[in-house]
């Protein structure tokens, strides 16, 4: 019997871990379909539409602008309060939603998942890729109330190197997001108590996270017993006073505190990956 030749093998044995780029590279069409599905969906038959991605910050900014820094008294480390918490704002937003979306890919997806096959990491690559895009609009309106403060309400700003890292730190925050959100969702498969816990948790970890709410220096005064390993555990953190810092002139920036914080998230994207690898082989089976 001769020797048969196969164009394709199909087989359900893969490496331990893989990114496939070049499936996700192949897609890119696919890609960009899923994310201006998702931009559509979020605001069809609503009145004020793409303004929601003005409006969220805005009046988040405007709360936490009265109840942390009016009612309160918190300081801002002599930053204009609505400065201040515009600027965690927006990275916050572009992080919650990022892993708030992702950690239900699986679920949302099931329908498609289960017809056809495709690179799977394009769903919640597009997911960043919409928060990305909301992220770029809210921050041109941080860069509106940014010159404002600066030449007509004459503050004190004093813009540093640092600033020229936002495009690392928006890799950063989206990979960071889609890490923790690929953790989350592949471990909902099998454990549907999660999801009650992820929109609760997200809440909390704003809390936990300083520089959206409070400066990493009054943390340190008020929590001396905690605060370093709030702030070193936690990512975000470094690229929310990294952003202050090069922007505004503030913030608890230092090179290896920075460095720390790229380890991490690759680790947390890496492990993400990970996850979601091994869990999409059978998670039909599973749902």
């Amino acid at each position: 019997m001769k020797d048969q030749y196969w164009d394709t093998i199909l087989s359900n044995k893969q490496p331990f871990f893989q990114l496939k780029l070049g499936e996700v590279w192949q897609s890119r069409d696919l890609l960009w379909l899923f994310t201006k599905r998702d931009i559509a969906q979020l605001y069809k038959q609503t009145i004020l539409g793409p303004l929601w991605f003005f409006i969220q910050p805005l009046l988040a900014t405007i709360v936490f602008t009265i109840v942390f820094g009016g009612m309160a008294g918190m300081p801002t480390d002599g930053i204009p309060p609505m400065l201040f918490y515009l600027s965690g704002q927006i990275f916050w937003m572009f992080f919650a939603e990022t892993l708030n979306k992702s950690s239900t890919t699986f679920r949302d997806n099931q329908a498609i998942f289960g017809k056809v096959y495709f690179a799977r990491l394009i769903v919640p690559l597009s997911i960043v890729i919409n928060s990305a895009i909301k992220f770029g609009i809210q921050f041109f309106l941080f860069l509106i109330f940014y010159f404002f403060f600066q030449f007509v309400m004459g503050a004190e700003i004093h813009p540093k190197a640092p600033l020229l890292l936002l495009p690392v730190l928006l890799l950063m925050t989206g990979a960071l997001g889609m890490g923790v959100g690929l953790i989350i969702t592949s471990m909902t498969t099998k454990y549907r108590d999660l999801t009650f816990l992820v929109t609760f948790g997200v809440q909390l970890l704003m809390f936990l996270t300083p520089s959206v709410i409070v400066p990493v220096s009054e943390f340190y005064k008020k929590y001396p017993a905690i605060a370093p390993y709030v702030v070193g555990l936690n990512p975000l953190t470094a690229i929310i006073e990294t952003f202050k810092y090069g922007f505004l002139g503030e913030g608890a920036f230092t090179w290896p505190y920075f460095i720390t914080s790229i380890i991490m998230t690759i680790i947390i994207f890496l492990t993400g990956v990970l996850f979601f690898n091994k869990t999409e082989k059978n998670f039909m089976d599973v749902i």
